[in-house]
């Protein structure tokens, strides 16, 4: 019933917000971010966790191609990053600038969507880095060094670091950053249903139905399975999203190296082979 609730006040805010224009929407969404950002950064000072190791976990272990469990969280952690329908949301974004129609105006255009959809992709990274990064500096080495579980984490985070607000602001984090991902998620379900379905429905239905189609299964597992079958599912849930990668990656780069299309603002060849180089990575994993 909260789930529900909350799915409820979020097409809300989206109608409204988006009856103001689409910037109130992204400030939304960037004050959102910057809560996210300001509470992890006070979670990893009070955690102080060494420099050095944190350095050495950027550079991939061999521990994730030969241990299953290792791998699947891998990817799941891929597929929480760079979410497949951002790109959807992020190329629609371009649509709603205000830039003259012309070369000029196109460039400029392309200029700031490709400053956009980086520093989206450099925050999420951060904020993913700060979670392991939290949860192993404040864990590892310790009684609790199993725990895996959010909810337990939370309840643990204070006892652990010593700072009675560290609990509190991780679970605002959290919440925020759950809010942030629906508002996000709505806006790609009604950008999908709209341009690649051509389903015309009335906003506040539309959002109501691809909200809901996200949260049943969720309600359902919750219902069976508790929290920790809740937890698994999310994780399931990211794996997918990085599988649906290059569903969402092959298809945008075939439309912008078609000189056809694009005309002067064609993929260079040397962004063609990295682009193609990344998606066979992604393949093979």
């Amino acid at each position: 019933m909260i789930g529900v609730l909350i799915t409820a006040a979020d097409v809300f805010v989206v109608l409204l917000l988006q009856r103001r224009g689409f910037r109130y929407i992204e400030a939304l969404v960037a004050g959102l971010i910057g809560v996210i950002g300001l509470s992890f950064a006070y979670e990893m000072i009070v955690s102080n966790p060494s420099i050095s190791a944190i350095i050495g976990g950027l550079l991939p272990s061999p521990q994730i191609v030969f241990n299953p469990s290792a791998l699947y969280i891998a990817i799941g952690i891929l597929g929480a990053t760079v979410m497949p329908h951002n790109l959807y949301l992020h190329s629609s974004i371009v649509q709603t600038r205000n830039f003259e129609r012309n070369e000029t105006g196109r460039a400029s255009a392309i200029r700031f969507a490709t400053f956009d959809s980086t520093l989206a992709l450099m925050l999420a990274f951060f904020i993913n880095a700060a979670i392991l990064i939290l949860a192993a500096a404040a864990f590892h080495g310790t009684a609790h060094a199993n725990v895996a579980d959010i909810g337990d984490a939370y309840q643990l985070l204070s006892p652990m670091l010593g700072v009675p607000f560290a609990s509190a602001l991780f679970a605002i984090a959290l919440l925020a950053s759950g809010q942030n991902s629906t508002l996000t998620g709505t806006l790609a379900g009604q950008i999908v249903m709209e341009g690649f379905l051509d389903i015309r429905l009335k906003p506040w239905l539309r959002r109501l139905i691809t909200r809901l189609i996200a949260i049943i299964p969720a309600v359902i597992v919750t219902a069976i399975a508790g929290e920790r079958g809740a937890g698994q599912l999310l994780i399931l849930s990211q794996v997918i999203l990085s599988l649906q990668l290059s569903f969402a990656v092959v298809p945008l780069v075939q439309f912008t190296s078609d000189k056809l299309k694009m005309g002067r603002f064609v993929n260079p060849r040397w962004l063609m082979v990295i682009l193609v180089e990344g998606n066979d990575v992604i393949n093979i994993c």
